[in-house]
This record gives structure tokens, C-alpha cells and sequence, in this order.
């Protein structure tokens, strides 16, 4: 019902330009759905005596029969048309006048699809009754039936298909005997093969003057081909590419056989001489929805959720979005609001247990004999004497010696690694591994695969996280000389194969459990079960924050900015002095990387310890009239409930220099006075990590 008041609505004064009996369906349709509809039908043919003529005649729809339509008239939309008689040299003779049209349809015929035919190399051929081109000498073993071998009558087509199979199924030496099922549907042939064939419309207008499209999408007239042929591009292809016709989202197929009849009229030339542009797909039509519908409003940046996301929302988790992840920020219990949930997941995690869906972080598996090679060049730190089943932390630079990432890679086995990269950075460290290994060393035998949706991760975190450990395995030896920190161990998890790393985001005792995605729900829900006596408590990224910022462990684009070094984080201990070479290494000794006034990575502490200051703070030492000479700036401050105080992280010109030199930050309002300290403001010496 719908679909019939769409088509009632289309149009009062309906005009069909046509010169086949075909099109005559379509006008009866709008006849038959409305009779008050005003439907008029252009035929460029003198007569026809099909049987959808005679039906249209019989409805009273007005037929003009040598007649062309030569204008159209409106604003934005057609209000009018112009109409003229033609004669047998299709010359204009006559003028029929103007009459209302509020919607044009015109048919000129049917195009067999033949995309698959000539894509199997097969060649074409012109048939000039309808103006097709219509499959003639295939290069594969094929046959082509119906629509796509240009047979449009059904009868026909049903005859063609039997023929055909005839000669596949006796080939293999089965007879197929007769049959009269083809007159078993009773069909009637309701039309005349008969056309008309008119490439340019006469016109009392100078072809340069007037609008005649071709390419509906590209709006290519005409003329624009006229003007091709006039620069001297007489192959069809050069035309298509100076005209851009047929280079739309339909690949040619309402305008193609169009621009060669045009070609054929202007330059005198066959249109089976000219031959035809590169079949390309689609071969079937399809929409514009299709191809642009996804990237609008809610799709127009993918959404991507982890495998215990429907436990966060059960659970009242605020969600934030990084790298196109749903991620838990935090966890409100009752009427807590955002800094108390914080304070309380952050407090939980040093206390007892936290836990967090680590889920999102990029997982990229890294196989082949030059593996170790391939990491030596792409971090800054040594990799061939990493032992199997230990874990590296490693800084990835750029080309320009700044830092674009950074992770924890695990050796697997002897040329096998798992490398872990930042949520936001997963695909472009991807597609940056691609690039080195495709086009700067291509003699490497290195084969990379995402398994970031592959393997869930959830980390636990805590004093207390050795003791969940032992109860979801009691059989395996967790214990710090067995199992210590920056290792890997395949443990087994009721019967599921895990990849364990003892590495820690947040400086507490820490193992993060790579289970395959659909198990880690249960997983997560067990561990809930086993840690109720450890108050183990879901963190989100909030805390996350909070608790890494508290250890003065380093966020890859909160710290960095694509204008920080390793040197300028403090951290030239991961940066290899014997390696040859690796990505961004001799930027690290250009004039302006080893300036001594570079910014640095330090502490800040606030004079007053309830204030926290604002992340992205202007720093100045001293204070006068502005403008002021900034020193620094804020990259990340929160307040802890471990330390009691607001805490921050900033960098300084020249910082480790002026560590306990008081500097400020003068903001709208006020100017907050603030110390420079360490960065690591929670056990500086490791303990808490079992080291």
C-alpha cells in the first residue's frame, strides 16, 4: 500500500518519452493506479499495433505518435514540456505546443547486462533492431540466457533456456526429450520488435546551446561530447575520461550505449566499429543508501564494543568512546557522581582488587624468521635476546624521532610475538608495520594478523590479584619465581587455553588474561564470583587514568603530542645505544631534538592539595604583566584518594633540572602556585610489582 501511494504521488501530469512498445506498461500502471492521472505518451514511431498499444488506447491514454519532446520548463522541478512533430527523416515539421508536465519518464529501450560475460573476456556485438550489444563469441565455457543474452520476451526466453540446456544435457550424452511446456504458461507476445532510433533529439536549438544529458549523475551532455570529439578524442575510452560520462556509480549503464549512438551521429562511424568502454562493476544496480548510507548520523563513525560490554550496561557503567570503542569510564554505584565512583574504584584496586576490560587494546600477532629483526627496527630498545615467554615494554617512534606508540610484546615462541599497541593507534601502528615491511623491507619474512576482536582481555589488578589467580587455576604455579613480572604463561582457565602476561598499567601486582572473545564473559563473571573476599571492584577508564598517572607511566597522546622524544619523557634508558639503526633514530640527533631547553616529563603538586589543576595549563615561572613567557603545560591531573591530594603531569623546559622549584599556572580566574616534582608518585621502587 505504501509503495502504490508513492507512485500516486509522483506526478498529476505524467508525460512518457519513448520509442518501444515496453514503456506503454508503465504508463497504463499510473493509469490504472489513478484515473484522474493525466498521462501522456511521445512516440517517436509512426504506429504500432502491439498489444500494450492497444490497451493504452483503450484506457484513453493520449498518444502522439511523430512526436519528439524538444524542452522542458520549470524551476528546481518540470512544470512544462515542449513538443514537436517529426517527420520520417526525423525532422522537425511542426510544433505541437506546450503542455503540463510535472513528471518526464523516458524509455528508449532495454541494455542486456552483459558486465560478466565481457568480464570473462567474452565479445560483443551490435544488434541494430533494439540498439544492443548482445554477447556473441564467449572466451570461457559458458552460455548466457534471457535479459543478459538480449532475449526480453518471456516465451522467448523460456525457449532460449530449453534450447540451450538441450544441447548442454545431450553433450553428456543424456537426451532431453521435447516438451510442450512452453506453451504450457499461455503467453502472448505483447509487443512489436520494432524502434525507432534517435540519438540527438532535433532541436530548433544549436546543439552548443542546449542541455541534452547523458549522464545523469555526471551531468555530461551532449555537447559535452561533441566538444571531445572537436579536442581530437575520437576513442570511446579517451571520451569517457575528458566527458566523464559512464564513469558514475552505475559504471554507464543509462548512458553508455547513449554516448556511442552520439559518437556514431557526429563522426559518421559505426557504433559496432567503435566498440565498447571497460565493463567494470557493479553488474547489478544498486542504490545510493548503499554505498554512503552507512556514514550518516548514528553510522557515521563505526561503533565498536567488547565482549562484556552488555555486563557494563548492566551494570550502570558511563561509557566514553576511544578509538571507536564503547569503553566503561566509570561505575556509579547509587547516587555517586563521576570523582566519588573514581575515588572509590581507584582506592579499591590499591586495597583489594580491580578489574578492568582491557579488551580494546590493539593485539597485533607477529610471525616469521626475521620477527626479532623486524622489532629491533620498528622500537627503539634491543628484541633478538628477548627469552620466549618474557614480555618487552617498547617505544615506537616516527620517521621525525617522536613517539607515536608505545606497548607491551610478548615472545610467543622462537619467531613468534604478540604485540600490544594503544586502543586509539591499533589500526594505524597496523597499516604503518604493513607499510615498513611492503615497501622498506620487503626481504623480511615477517607476517602480521590483527587478533585484536580475537582475544578479550581482562586485567587484575592489586594485592590481592595473586590470590584470584591461584582460585581460577589452583594447579599452576603463579608465585613470583615461577611466574615474574614481565612474563608470559599459557594457563589453562576451566579448560580454556589463556595467554597470561604479568605486566602492570597501574604499578600494582598485575596479570592480564588473553581469552579467546567468546569466553570472556564467563571468565569475567567468575572472577567476580572468586574475588567477593578481595572486594574486587570494576574499574573504568577514569581510574585507569588515575592509577597509571599515580606509577608517572606515560598515555601515548596525553603525555605526547607528536612533538616528544623519548629523551624528553625521561625514559633514554629504552633507547638502545648499540642497535644499528631503527625508525627515528637519527632524528633523535638532530640540532633541534637534543637542545637542552627541550620540555621534560615531571610531577606537579599544587600548594594547596584540594586543588586540581586543569589539564592543559600554561605554565610561566614568572609572574607579570602578560603576555608571559610559558615554560610548560599540563598533560594529564586528577586527585588521588592513595595520596590524599590532587597530583598532575607536565611538561617543563629543562624540568629535570628544577625538580622542587616552584613555578605557575595563571588561569582565568586565578593563579594556582605549584611545585615540580617526580613524576612516579607511588612506589618508586617497585615493591608493589614483586620485582
Amino acid at each position: 500500500r505504501f509503495y502504490v501511494n508513492q507512485i500516486k504521488n509522483l506526478g498529476k501530469n505524467i508525460v512518457l518519452f519513448t520509442n518501444n512498445d515496453y514503456a506503454y506498461q508503465a504508463a497504463i500502471d499510473f493509469k490504472k493506479l489513478n484515473s484522474s492521472t493525466n498521462v501522456t505518451i511521445i512516440d517517436l514511431r509512426n504506429d504500432s499495433k502491439g498489444d500494450l498499444v492497444k490497451e493504452a488506447k483503450f484506457l484513453n491514454i493520449k498518444i502522439l505518435f511523430n512526436h519528439i519532446v524538444t524542452n522542458t520548463r520549470g524551476r528546481k522541478k518540470v512544470n512544462s514540456i515542449s513538443i514537436h512533430k517529426i517527420d520520417e527523416n526525423n525532422e522537425i515539421i511542426g510544433s505541437y505546443g506546450r503542455i503540463k508536465c510535472d513528471l518526464l519518464l523516458m524509455s528508449a529501450g532495454w541494455n542486456p547486462t552483459v558486465h560478466l560475460f565481457t568480464q570473462s573476456k567474452g565479445k560483443l556485438i551490435f544488434r541494430e533492431s533494439d540498439a544492443t550489444f548482445i554477447p556473441k563469441k564467449s572466451f570461457q565455457n559458458e552460455i548466457s540466457v534471457g535479459s543478459c543474452n538480449g532475449t526480453f520476451d518471456l516465451s522467448e526466453i523460456l525457449g532460449e533456456t530449453f534450447n540451450k540446456m538441450k544441447t548442454i544435457v545431450n553433450e553428456s550424452e543424456n537426451n532431453l526429450e521435447e516438451s510442450n511446456y512452453i506453451n504450457d504458461f499461455n503467453i502472448k507476445k505483447t509487443f512489436y520488435d520494432k524502434m525507432k532510433h534517435l540519438w540527438i533529439v532535433p532541436s530548433n536549438i544549436a546543439l552548443s546551446k542546449t542541455k541534452m544529458f547523458v549522464d545523469f549523475q555526471n551531468d555530461v551532455t551532449a555537447k559535452d561530447i561533441k566538444l571531445a570529439l572537436k579536442e581530437g578524442y575520437n576513442s570511446i575510452e579517451h571520451v569517457k575520461r575528458y566527458t566523464t560520462t559512464g564513469m558514475a556509480t552505475d559504471q554507464g549503464k543509462t548512458s553508455n550505449v547513449n554516448a556511442l549512438g552520439i559518437i556514431s551521429k557526429l563522426t559518421g562511424i559505426s557504433i559496432n566499429k567503435l566498440g565498447t568502454t571497460t565493463f567494470r562493476l557493479p553488474y547489478t544496480p544498486i542504490t545510493f543508501g548503499a554505498m554512503a548510507g552507512r556514514n550518516v548520523k548514528d553510522f557515521f563513525d563505526v561503533e565498536r564494543t567488547t565482549p562484556i560490554h552488555d555486563w557494563h550496561i548492566n551494570n550502570d557503567a558511563k561509557f566514553e568512546d576511544v578509538g571507536q570503542w564503547k569503553r566503561a569510564w566509570y561505575f556509579p554505584k547509587k547516587n555517586e557522581n563521576m570523582q566519588e565512583a573514581v575515588d572509590r574504584e581507584v582506592k579499591a584496586t590499591r586495597d583489594g582488587i580491580g578489574i578492568l576490560d582491557a579488551s580494546t587494546l590493539g593485539k597485533i600477532d607477529i610471525k616469521g624468521r626475521d620477527s626479532s629483526e623486524f622489532l629491533n627496527r620498528i622500537y627503539t630498545n634491543s628484541w633478538s635476546k628477548l627469552d620466549i615467554g618474557k614480555c618487552r615494554y617498547g617505544l615506537m617512534l616516527g620517521d621525525d624521532g617522536m613517539v607515536i606508540d608505545d606497548g607491551v610484546t610478548s615472545r610467543i615462541d622462537e619467531n613468534h610475538y604478540v604485540m600490544t599497541t594503544t586502543t586509539g593507534n591499533a589500526a594505524s601502528v597496523m597499516g604503518k608495520l604493513e607499510d615498513w615491511l611492503q615497501t622498506e623491507w620487503p626481504d623480511l619474512k615477517v607476517y602480521l594478523t590483527s587478533i585484536t576482536e580475537q582475544y578479550a582481555t581482562i586485567s587484575i589488578n592489586g594485592p590481592y590479584s595473586l590470590n584470584l589467580m591461584k582460585k581460577l587455576n589452583s594447579k599452576h604455579n603463579f608465585s613470583n619465581e615461577n611466574f615474574p613480572h614481565m612474563s608470559f604463561q599459557n594457563v589453562e582457565i576451566e579448560g580454556v587455553h589463556c595467554r597470561v602476561m604479568r605486566i602492570s598499567f597501574t604499578g600494582e601486582t598485575c596479570y592480564e588474561i588473553n581469552i579467546p572473545s567468546s569466553y570472556a564473559l564467563a571468565l569475567w563473571e567468575k572472577c567476580f564470583d572468586l574475588g567477593k573476599e578481595f572486594n574486587i571492584t570494576p574499574y573504568g577508564t577514569e581510574a585507569m587514568h588515575v592509577l597509571r598517572a599515580e606509577k608517572g607511566f606515560i598515555i601515548v597522546g596525553q603525555e605526547t603530542d607528536g612533538s616528544v622524544t623519548p629523551i624528553d619523557l625521561n625514559m633514554d634508558w629504552i633507547v638502545s645505544k648499540k642497535k644499528y639503526d631503527f625508525i627515528g633514530k637519527r632524528a633523535l640527533y638532530r640540532s633541534d631534538t637534543i637542545k637542552k631547553d627541550r620540555k621534560q616529563l615531571v610531577g606537579i603538586l599544587t600548594k594547596n592539595p584540594e586543588e586540581v589543576i586543569e589539564e592543559g595549563a600554561q605554565l610561566v615561572e614568572e609572574l607579570k604583566t602578560p603576555p608571559m613567557q610559558m615554560v610548560g603545560h599540563v598533560t594529564s591531573s586528577y586527585y588521588s584518594p592513595n595520596l590524599g591530594r590532587s597530583f598532575a603531569l607536565a611538561l617543563v623546559k629543562e624540568g629535570l633540572k628544577k625538580r622542587g622549584k616552584t613555578i605557575f599556572a595563571p588561569m582565568i580566574d586565578k593563579t594556582i602556585e605549584v611545585e615540580i616534582t617526580s613524576p612516579v608518585f607511588i612506589d618508586p621502587n617497585n615493591t608493589k610489582l614483586g620485582m
